[in-house]
């Protein structure tokens, strides 16, 4: 017989973090998310994710640049807590494509990113994304993402 407490629905925790802006509850609940370091803060009153560096990021070690690939989760999870905290879906939204422009190396250090629904029909979602280090007005990468929002 287990004695843990079960894990809230993720529309109830969703539903939660909307009223709350406890966001980490949220990311935390998350394995993936928790292992890569990603994180939704309030900054400056807008929400922003933020990926926290570790050494486990870095892809070229010679120049050190973080890697594509944990560049790219970051933008696809920016744009999917964009759409789960400011739009009424309850379920992850399904990604339909994702293109990422490169647009310079990451260095070793914390990555945010602002994702903006561009465009959001019954069932789909366009959503604009872009990553930064140092400097707001050099983003380091972007990302343009088309997700599903409810089943058909």
């Amino acid at each position: 017989m287990s004695t843990t407490t079960p894990t809230p629905l993720l529309a109830d925790l969703v539903r939660e973090v909307r009223k709350t802006r406890e966001y980490r509850k949220l990311t935390d609940a998350i394995p993936y998310t928790r292992y890569m370091g990603i994180g939704v803060e309030n900054l400056a009153g807008e929400m922003l994710c933020r990926m926290t560096y570790t050494p486990k990021l870095i892809g070229n070690s010679l120049i050190p640049a973080l890697h594509g690939g944990s560049l790219g989760a970051m933008l696809e999870c920016a744009a999917v807590f964009e759409l789960l905290l400011q739009t009424d879906t309850e379920r992850v939204p399904k990604v339909i494509s994702l293109t990422v422009d490169f647009l310079r190396s990451g260095k070793p250090q914390d990555t945010f990113a602002k994702a903006l629904i561009t465009r959001q029909g019954r069932r789909v979602a366009n959503v604009r994304v872009e990553a930064w280090q140092d400097d707001r007005t050099r983003p380091i990468a972007s990302a343009h993402a088309l997700f599903l929002l409810a089943e058909p």
